[in-house]
């Protein structure tokens, strides 16, 4: 079986392509389970991604966002190679 390659899932409210930004597998669970709150309240949240980068992100802007776990190949912010 593979290595969980965990990924934040942002669809933005106004359409187009999903942005996906990798995560460390550790504290992806708990941004996951923040996720609800996040996008009901529009809230600003810093993300760490998996290369140690720090994203903020105004969810106000966000439609949908959730955990994925991405096991395909695919172009991932914060990611290399």
């Amino acid at each position: 079986m593979a290595d969980p390659k965990p990924a934040l899932v942002l669809h933005l409210a106004t359409g187009g392509e999903p942005l996906l930004f990798a995560l460390k597998a550790e504290g992806s669970a708990e941004l996951a389970g923040k996720l609800a709150q996040l996008v009901r309240t529009g809230a600003v949240e810093t993300v760490t991604t998996k290369d140690h980068s720090e994203v903020a992100i105004n969810f106000a802007h966000v439609a949908a966002a959730y955990v994925d776990d991405l096991t395909r190949k695919t172009t991932v912010f914060g990611m290399h190679g």
